[in-house]
């Protein structure tokens, strides 16, 4: 008998140039009468919200736009919204940004409808259930990378590390991915926007629950960013390359929540808590690391990423070609333009015991891992990123 598979996504998900316009009909859809907007303040500099005000202008709609987003937000900004939007009735959640808004969006939508405090409905330690699914949301990328659009996860920073809210209720009920709103997006940020999806699809590949469903979103992912992450970085006004990410990411969000990931993303939580590097780049600077540490556990898996995206050589054995493809993901990262040693974020070597520490409670991530990282794995993989060496034995 074949597995049992399953496969969960947004009921709604718009892609494309001009996409955005799909408001129109979600407005009328759900008859909204007072929109809280959450988004990025650079994304409301940019002028990127412009278009999604002026829907609602357009429809009547009174709006709250709360710009406060930070960086690796933290919990109690989300409290801070939260108390917002219990202050007036709304009946329709927007975020539009990076990641952090996303989350926020998601999280706020959802405890509006809850008793108690954010901080209350953390993973790690938990005090109250999520039981009711709170306000409608529209969740608007305005970066190729993360996939919050398309998750149920919302990711903050608490003390020295990150927690999570997550529910299938914090799922979208509509998506809007519009390649057009990460035209401007800077070159860092595209970079480590990009590495960040190609992460989710890699560590989706890899991790203990893939299935085929997700495979199939995740092969498709890896094949279109790793064809066209250079592109974009490098000429950001190449708009081919830019949908492409954006699809991209999109396929990647939709993969790796379902299959889920792993090392990579519990060893970079603590790295974002404790030393506020941005998601997408902490992911980047561990990403070969990690690699290099578990590739012998997804030998098969890595050998067909190395089909994928090009450096599978039909002369060499599997456990070769594996080892070809975690050079490939240093070259990566090193040709995005971004630091291949943590001791570019100011972390010290007296820094990763506590590192190491930190990224153990993540066992929700590490779980799903193909090798099961202990202690001593997680210190090596931190040391090796510190001092920028990639050990292939």
């Amino acid at each position: 008998m074949p597995k049992q598979y399953s496969f969960i996504s947004p009921i709604e998900i718009h892609f494309g140039e001009k996409s955005v316009q799909k408001l129109e009909r979600i407005f009328r859809e759900l008859k909204s009468k007072s929109v809280f907007l959450i988004c990025d303040p650079v994304v409301l500099k940019l002028g990127l919200v412009k278009s999604v005000i002026d829907i609602v202008m357009r429809n009547n709609i009174a709006v709250k736009v709360c710009d406060q987003v930070e960086p690796e937000p933290s919990i109690t900004l989300a409290q801070q919204f939260l108390d917002e939007i219990h202050q007036d009735r709304y009946d329709l959640v927007i975020g539009i940004g990076g990641g952090s808004a996303l989350d926020l969006a998601k999280s706020v939508a959802v405890l509006a409808a809850h008793e108690g405090r954010a901080e209350e409905y953390l993973n790690l330690t938990q005090q109250r259930k999520i039981s009711k699914k709170g306000i409608k949301k529209v969740l608007i990328p305005t970066t190729a990378g993360t996939g919050a659009e398309v998750t149920d996860i919302a990711v903050f920073s608490v003390n020295e590390t990150k927690d999570v809210i997550t529910h299938k209720y914090l799922l979208a009920d509509y998506v809007i991915v519009d390649p057009e709103l990460t035209y401007s997006l800077p070159q860092q940020a595209t970079a480590a926007s990009a590495v960040d999806a190609f992460t989710h699809a890699i560590e989706s590949i890899t991790s203990r629950f893939s299935n085929p469903l997700s495979n199939a979103f995740a092969k498709n992912a890896l094949e279109r960013i790793y064809q066209w992450i250079r592109v974009a970085v490098w000429n950001g006004d190449d708009r081919l390359a830019r949908q492409q990410l954006s699809l991209g990411s999109l396929e990647a969000g939709l993969s790796f929540y379902n299959a889920g990931v792993a090392g990579v993303h519990a060893l970079a939580y603590p790295l974002g808590g404790q030393f506020k590097v941005a998601h997408g780049e902490a992911n980047a600077v561990l990403l070969p690391y990690v690699y290099a540490n578990i590739w012998p556990s997804c030998v098969r898996q890595l050998a067909e990423v190395g089909q994928i995206i090009g450096s599978y050589s039909t002369g060499k054995s599997e456990r070769e070609n594996a080892k070809k493809v975690v050079q490939s993901l240093y070259d990566l990262v090193k040709d995005s333009g971004l630091p291949l040693s943590l001791s570019a974020y100011d972390v010290r070597e007296k820094d990763l015991k506590n590192l190491t520490r930190h990224a153990l409670l993540q066992e929700r991530l590490l779980e799903r891992s193909p090798k099961k990282l202990t202690e001593k794995d997680i210190y090596e993989i931190y040391t090796n990123a510190y001092t920028g060496r990639l050990i292939l034995e």
